[in-house]
């Protein structure tokens, strides 16, 4: 029993360190995600992957894909799974905004974190997102360079 109360964590927080690397951010926002049983118990052992995951508009509905959250490994026939289409929960008035900005050329939705609120709930940081050029790149990690070297020197 005590070995089950180990692997289910009490706070959650599955970052995609990578997408800040590849994308500047323009807007984010937090949104309720949908889920089968499961799943929640695969997010809470902490088993999402984020690196390939985007968001994409159906039908005025804002649906999350290539978000890969692990098969459970208690589950059984009724396990859900790990690579499907998940409905993101958001105010129309959100939804209106980030259709008319992933609209734009260049632009495109992606998730930066996924974390269990205070409530319990799964919840999804997606973020309004453009592209980096390489030069972009380049730049941040110089300043990630200078940052470590200052740090070492002791500023």
């Amino acid at each position: 029993m005590a070995k089950d109360k180990d692997r289910i964590q009490k706070h959650v927080n599955i970052v995609n360190r990578k997408a800040s690397f590849e994308y500047q951010f323009l807007d984010k926002y937090t949104a309720g995600i949908m889920l089968k049983g499961t799943e929640i118990k695969s997010i809470r052992e902490g088993k999402v992957n984020l690196q390939d995951g985007y968001a994409v508009f159906t039908n005025g509905e804002l649906w999350l894909h290539n978000l890969h959250i692990a098969t459970y490994t208690e589950g059984t026939h009724y396990n859900h799974e790990p690579i499907r289409a998940r409905k993101l929960l958001l105010n129309k008035r959100e939804l209106r905004k980030l259709e008319s900005g992933a609209e734009e050329q260049g632009v495109t939705i992606i998730p930066t974190r996924v974390f269990i609120n205070d409530r319990g709930f799964a919840k999804v940081e997606v973020a309004l997102a453009r592209g980096k050029k390489l030069y972009d790149k380049r730049q941040d990690i110089k300043e990630k360079d200078v940052k470590r070297e200052m740090d070492r020197a002791g500023y």
